[in-house]
Order: structure tokens, then sequence, then C-alpha cells
């Protein structure tokens, strides 16, 4: 009698996962390929690909250097979604923009699971259509008293700005200058310890080639840090529209409790 062997077993989600993110293609499109190929994930592959997900399994390893943010918002809540591509041409494609705006309004008014599946479904057929790699590479929401929103003309970088109190436009002008600026904390105290520490070893190597003493060493650090921590802190940094004051100036008595950026880097 011939030796064979009877695949019998469920596909474990472990190999469904692994799946999908080598081809990109939807959760249930790999599940089905993987039963049909009774676990064999090249097998599955060949599948996928007889089945016309072939571009989309093909492009999934490229690089992407282009994309753009895309940002909606109602009330008190705002959504914000980087997708990336791998050229500029297709950043500006109206079914890149499509697409891009139709997840930012799933994730705003459904939710992060029902987006993720809408993206599932959506990407790898923009991926055949428009011919280059395209993911989302992260997707948010922020939701604050007062909210200002921000995203600049190229669609390169997006803004969004809780506020407790103070007023939208004040919000606005800070997501404005954060877009500009690119702070990294909100506050100075925001700043972890291990970034100081990484700093501390470049300020140490720059006062031993200056000759410093190294008993004072400790005290210039200290001045150093102060810098270091306003610099990257939203707060404190000079307003761009008027930089006699900081942001924290400009907004009086409203405090910021929520700060996000995203890039197209």
């Amino acid at each position: 009698m011939t030796p064979f062997t009877l695949y019998m077993s469920p596909v474990p989600p472990t190999a469904v996962s692994a799946l999908r993110a080598r081809t990109g293609v939807p959760i249930l499109a790999c599940k089905e390929a993987l039963e049909e190929a009774q676990g064999n994930e090249e097998k599955a592959i060949e599948i996928l690909r007889r089945r016309g997900i072939a571009q989309a399994v093909k492009k999934s390893a490229r690089e992407q250097h282009d994309g753009a943010v895309f940002l909606t918002e109602s009330g008190s809540k705002a959504a914000l979604v980087l997708l990336k591509c791998e050229t500029d041409f297709v950043a500006c494609a109206d079914a890149f923009r499509t697409l891009g705006r139709k997840l930012a309004l799933a994730l705003l008014t459904d939710g992060t699971a029902k987006a993720k599946a809408l993206a599932d479904q959506e990407i790898p057929a923009s991926v055949q259509q428009l011919g280059e790699n395209i993911s989302v590479v992260e997707a948010l929401t922020v939701e604050a008293p007062v909210l200002g929103t921000y995203v600049h003309s190229n669609s390169k970088i997006g803004v969004i700005i809780g506020l407790d109190s103070g007023t939208k436009e004040q919000a606005h002008d800070v997501a404005m200058h954060a877009a500009a600026m690119n702070p990294l904390y909100v506050r100075p105290e925001d700043v972890p310890p291990e970034a100081i520490e990484k700093e501390k070893e470049i300020w140490r190597e720059q006062l031993k080639k200056e000759g410093k003493p190294e008993t004072i060493w400790d005290k210039i650090m200290l001045g150093k840090e102060k810098k270091f921590r306003e610099e990257n802190a939203l707060a404190k940094q000079p307003f761009v529209k008027d930089s006699a004051k900081t942001v924290e100036q400009y907004l009086g008595s409203a405090k910021i409790t929520a700060y996000s950026r995203l890039s197209i880097s």
C-alpha cells in the first residue's frame, strides 16, 4: 500500500498570521489558502498568486519611502492614519487618497478593530490597482475637551492637540507649531531618563575635548540637561507665531492633555 498523509488538523492561527505578514493579504484568504495547501506556506502563496493576489505578494517586501497622513474629526474626537507607499506618484493618486480617508473615517466612527478589518480588505486590492506596496504604519485616536488638528499642505505631517480648556483656535495654533517644530515630548519632565543618559555620553565627550576640568562636568551638564529638556518639550518651546512667548505662555490657563504627531520621514 502506498503511504500517504492525511491532513486533518485545523490551520493554527500562528501559521495564518505568518502568511499574512509575508503576503499582506486578508486573514481569511490566508486561512483558506493554507487549508487548501494542507499547511504548506509556499504552496499557499502559489494558491494566492493563482487567485489574483500575486501582485500583493510580490510587492509586500518592497520598501515604502512615501505616503500621506489622513485626519478626520468629529466633536471631541479625532483620528489620524499614516498610510505609506513607495513613491510620491502613488501618494498623490486619487485612489490612494480615497483609501486613506476611508480608513481614517472607519477608525474614528467604528474603532480600531473594524478599521483594521477594513484595511485587511481594502489594501490588497489597492496594491494591485496602484502597483505599489501599501501599508498602514500607524493609526491613532485622541479625545479631549478641546481639539486642534493640522495637516500640512503636502499631507506629509499631521498633528492632533488636545487641551483641557481654552479655544479650538489655540489648539489649532499649537498643532501648527508642533508640525513645524517637531517636539518629542509635551513637558520637560516627560523626557525619559534613557534619553538624558544618551545625551550625557555625548556631553562628556564634548567637555573632554574642550579641556574642561572633570570636577565641573556635573554642574555644566545640569545646565545642558535643562536646555535639552526644554528644547524638546512642546510646552517650553518659543511659540512660532510669537517667539516672545513659549507655547505654555500662549495657552495661558489651558493645559495640553494630548499630543500626537505622525509624519512621512
